[in-house]
């Protein structure tokens, strides 16, 4: 076993043997606070001045997190610095410098910790509910350290071994190797998200492009991160070409529809058939296109319904694209009118029922048409090219009926409904016979 390092106990020690009353112990204190309070002026005046632009690239890549650890790590410097110094005229450890060194490193780790997975798990909610735990986690692993039995753990952690194959892993090992393949994957998906968001956000590219070079780089920087995480654990990068044989044999038998989805969806970016904000009919199916994966399409109906479509339906199947070249769309409005109704003049009322709807664009002109002669009446049709489909059309049609209904109202226009008339062609036969009595 090794020699246990006990920053507490060590503390307490030097404390009794110098006395309670020793002016080293004083000294310490008195930089502790002055460093505490210096960090906390320092924190207060950077977050006072500094006015980040929240989509800036710097600031959303480190920025935001460097200042949500500055107090704890502008401590941690000034503390150490103050003990360097403090060495110089008394050369005996100094305990009390040591011990809050750990605790405000513990402190900074926890909060970039918690940042980064607050960055790369954007909106999940149980970032919420686990940041406690992952805090606690991060004060057990220092508190051991303090107290001096975290070698201990890892000693007795190396000692158990787990059976696999023929060779034998130690739980210490497993738990390194666990730790560094999580945090090369979290940095990697840091900054792959930070390179989305930077792409998502440009104007100068197609915004195909900008979602297929978002993919590519979030892939690009996983295959990276497992590639410095295997050494890490011991695992030999050889490995990867049986790995490769794996999966081209679960290609084979069971993940084709999987592998199709993937390759479909580069091949809808790459061929810019399908863009975000199209409106598309899919199987019956009319909506908004609001997200393309990897795997699926996020199609939004009018309701705030959304249905994840696999890309390979898209690449298989007819898809109505209503926005493909121009994302205007005719809409048309049924009306009917009684017989007897001077048509010239209620084709006039309804092209001026679209007058002053931003919406309704102006050229091509609406119009307004003679669609049938109906049994109840005559079939009319209020036709528009609507600008904004993707917002929606039930707001629009309720606004223009009921313009129609009130110009209808004050012109004595009526609106006809399905009536039946019954002639009788007999009507003695229809008589009760008279009571003789």
């Amino acid at each position: 076993m090794s020699t246990r390092n006990n920053l507490l106990i060590d503390f307490i020690n030097d404390l009794s043997d110098q006395g309670y009353l020793n002016p080293i112990f004083f000294a310490q204190i008195g930089l502790i606070v002055l460093a505490l309070g210096v960090s906390w002026w320092v924190n207060r005046t950077v977050k006072n001045r500094v006015n980040p632009d929240q989509n800036s690239w710097h600031w959303r890549l480190g920025g935001e997190g460097l200042l949500r650890a500055l107090f704890p790590l502008n401590a941690y410097l000034l503390v150490m610095l103050s003990g360097a110094l403090l060495k110089v005229w008394y050369a005996h450890p100094l305990k009390l410098i040591a011990l809050a060194s750990v605790l405000l490193l513990a402190m900074a780790n926890i909060r970039i910790l918690v940042y980064v997975i607050r960055r790369v798990f954007d909106g999940a909610a149980w970032v919420m509910r686990w940041e406690k735990y992952i805090a606690g986690l991060i004060w057990v692993i220092y508190a051991l350290h303090v107290l001096g039995i975290l070698p201990e753990v890892a000693e007795v952690l190396d000692e158990i071994s787990l059976p696999i194959g023929k060779a034998h892993i130690s739980v210490l090992t497993i738990s390194q190797g666990l730790f560094s393949v999580a945090a090369t994957l979290l940095i990697a998906m840091w900054i792959g998200r930070e390179l989305e968001r930077r792409l998502m956000s440009s104007q100068m590219m197609d915004m195909n492009v900008r979602v297929v070079l978002s993919k590519i780089s979030s892939i690009l920087l996983l295959i990276f991160a497992i590639v410095i995480a295997l050494p890490l654990v011991g695992i030999d990068l050889t490995v990867l070409s049986v790995f490769g044989g794996a999966v081209g044999v679960g290609l084979g038998f069971g993940l084709q529809k999987i592998a199709s989805n993937y390759l479909s969806g580069f091949i809808i970016l790459l061929d810019r058939s399908i863009k975000i904000g199209d409106l598309v009919q899919i199987d019956n199916r009319l909506g908004t296109i609001s997200s393309i994966t990897a795997r699926y399409v996020v199609l939004k109906s009018a309701d705030g319904t959304e249905a994840l479509v696999p890309n390979d339906t898209l690449i298989t199947s007819t898809v109505v694209n209503q926005s493909y070249n121009d994302k205007s769309i005719w809409t048309s409005l049924p009306i009917q009118v009684a017989y007897g109704t001077d048509l010239d003049f209620v084709l006039g009322l309804l092209r001026s029922v679209t007058e002053g709807e931003a919406r309704i664009l102006t050229e091509p002109a609406p119009g307004a048409f003679v669609s049938a002669f109906a049994d109840s009446g005559i079939n009319l049709i209020l036709g528009f090219w609507l600008a904004d489909p993707e917002n929606g059309q039930l707001s629009l049609r309720s606004s223009l009926n009921l313009k129609i209904w009130r110009l209808f109202q004050e012109h004595k226009i009526e609106i006809p409904y399905p009536r039946r008339e019954v002639t009788l062609l007999n009507p003695a036969v229809m008589q009760p016979p008279i009571d003789a009595a």
